[in-house]
């Protein structure tokens, strides 16, 4: 019987985030891309995907992923074979988080998503690869793809989100960190933060990578994904 993969992407991220990814595991896993665009908050956002989504999966999530990976623990750990935390973040926004966001709630009420988007790349992104136009098109055509009133749905479920670190130490599933070693969205610290929490954790820093590092780094990741994943 074939296993089941969840990719969860980041904010303002669709299944680009993860094409690469698919593409590695397609013949190993019946792949679901996790739909978080119709809620304002992660409890609802996991609720309904839980109600037709496959009794046991492997579970994958970078960024606003990670956040949406530990509600769908919260409300059905037991049905999570293992855990791949990419560019994540256990803690809640601190106050000049929240007001950022809101800034940007704000502003996607009156402008073009792409600009938004393109004013996002410099965190998003390895400074190297805002020359890459591929890479930065992609990123842009996503938040295309996912629309300036699901993007305002997702950054008030992200404020809304607990803090996570009490919870971590709860986790029982085999679990993976992979980290961009210049992701400036969130840095190795609380990386190495989560690692110190959730037991039995293997933590991988990737180097010459920012945050969305399952596009900038492909290979890399696809590597340590299969070796956690499909051990020979």
């Amino acid at each position: 019987m074939t296993s089941n993969l969840i990719l969860v992407p980041g904010l303002l991220c669709s299944h680009d985030l993860w094409v690469d990814q698919i593409g590695e595991f397609e013949d190993d896993f019946d792949m679901v891309i996790f739909d978080h665009t119709s809620h304002d908050n992660l409890p609802d956002m996991v609720r309904d995907f839980l109600a037709d989504a496959p009794e046991r999966f492997h579970l994958a999530g970078l960024s606003m992923g990670g956040y949406v990976a530990f509600e769908l623990l919260r409300q059905a750990a037991d049905r999570v074979e293992s855990l791949i935390l990419l560019d994540t973040n256990a803690r809640a926004d601190r106050p000049e988080q929240v007001a950022g966001r809101q800034q940007l709630i704000e502003r996607a009420e009156k402008e073009d998503i792409r600009e938004i988007a393109k004013d996002l790349l410099p965190v998003l992104v390895h400074p190297d690869r805002l020359r890459d136009e591929e890479i930065c098109d992609r990123i842009v055509d996503m938040a295309v793809e996912v629309g300036a009133e699901a993007f305002q749905r997702q950054q008030k479920a992200l404020i809304r989100r607990p803090d996570s670190r009490d919870f971590l130490p709860t986790i029982k599933c085999p679990t993976l960190i992979i980290c961009g070693a210049q992701d400036a969205l969130t840095p190795l610290k609380v990386h190495q933060e989560m690692a110190d929490l959730i037991p039995g954790v293997e933590l991988h820093v990737v180097d010459d990578c920012g945050h969305l590092s399952s596009m900038e780094r492909p290979e890399e990741i696809n590597r340590l994904m299969r070796n956690f994943l499909v051990p020979e």
